[in-house]
């Protein structure tokens, strides 16, 4: 708080500080050459995040709509309502910071649907369908496919191609907990991610992190 940093992670060392959120920052910030890890090139980024979201949609689908109120872990307080929509809405806001000019803050890829929307699992994935479309829109129109530009986020300007790997990811994440809640729930994923389809994205180790 000294430093007037209110999100979190941060690495500090002295009078000196980096945001965490991008590793190869964190490398450099403490004298390592890079993370060692290769991202996957943009144009099999948009093809992964497709598949994951293709995924969500079939998940949210099976989800029974008298579930989607209930917590998804006992220990944090978000709805498996709120799960199943984030993982779109993080497609939405990647679009209004890339398209709109929208600074990437910290909770812009959180904001709820209004209250007593996507009550129902067809709705939610309806809504997915939407955020697909306008990813594949920007993607066929985008004309620098090297993603090398620079967008605004609260950890910084970040080339283009870091946000998107970054969201990519952290959708894929959320669709690999929504697969355990099914599972809890004693239902069968219909067609559930191959490995394949999430090699390469530096997801995290935990199931809950």
């Amino acid at each position: 708080m000294a430093f007037g940093v209110r999100n979190v992670p941060v690495i500090a060392r002295g009078d000196k500080f980096v945001f965490g959120q991008n590793l190869e920052d964190v490398a450099e910030f403490v004298g390592l050459q890079g993370t060692g890890h290769t991202p996957l090139p943009p144009e099999e980024l948009i093809k992964r995040w497709i598949i994951v979201l293709r995924a969500s949609q079939r998940f949210v689908r099976q989800l029974p709509d008298d579930k989607l109120l209930a917590r998804v872990i006992d220990n944090r307080d978000r709805s498996i309502r709120l799960l199943s929509h984030h993982v779109f809405r993080i497609g939405e806001a990647f679009l209004e910071s890339v398209e709109g000019g929208t600074e990437y803050a910290i909770q812009l890829a959180n904001v709820p649907p209004a209250e007593g929307t996507y009550l129902r699992g067809t709705e939610i994935a309806e809504y997915g369908e939407t955020i697909i479309h306008r990813l594949e829109k920007w993607w066929q129109n985008l004309q620098n496919k090297t993603c090398t530009q620079k967008v605004k986020t609260f950890y910084g300007d970040q080339p283009l191609s870091q946000l998107f790997e970054r969201s990519t990811w952290h959708s894929a994440q959320h669709v690999r907990q929504q697969t355990a809640v099914l599972e809890r729930l004693g239902i069968e994923p219909n067609e559930r991610l191959k490995p394949e389809s999430l090699a390469g994205l530096p997801l995290p180790e935990r199931l809950w992190e």
